[in-house]
């Protein structure tokens, strides 16, 4: 791949891995109240603080291109499971909207379990 193409390979992990450090910060700002809307949803809120760390870390690990397939299957994996536990009313249209984000993500995700994170990543040091 050349030069433009590292660089827009890149920039996708990054914006891909966005969404998750940003949820993770937010869970710690929030501990809470995201324990609590767990448990409503029948979920541990004992999970949270593996959560939060699965989150940043892949998404760092996704950032970085370090351990990046270990990173995208994790969050692959976990994304899938929020899908189904968090947003299965598919009667509710913004719930069903959620459970596509969630299944066009994970899509992502396989792509970079697939592919690993190209030229610009440690990986590839």
């Amino acid at each position: 791949m050349d030069g433009v193409g590292n660089v827009i390979e890149l920039l996708g992990r990054i914006l891909l891995a966005s969404i998750f450090l940003l949820s993770g910060v937010n869970k710690i700002m929030t501990y809470e109240v995201t324990q609590a809307y767990m448990e409503t949803m029948n979920v541990s809120g004992g999970l949270l603080g593996p959560v939060i760390v699965l989150e940043i870390a892949g998404a760092l690990g996704l950032i970085l291109g370090w351990w990046t397939r270990l990173a995208a299957l994790g969050l692959a994996v976990f994304t899938i499971l929020a899908a189904f536990l968090f947003h299965g009313d598919f009667d509710n249209q913004m719930q069903m909207i959620m459970f596509m984000k969630n299944i066009t993500i994970t899509g992502g995700l396989l792509l970079l379990l697939a592919n690993g994170s190209g030229e610009i990543s440690i990986d590839q040091r």
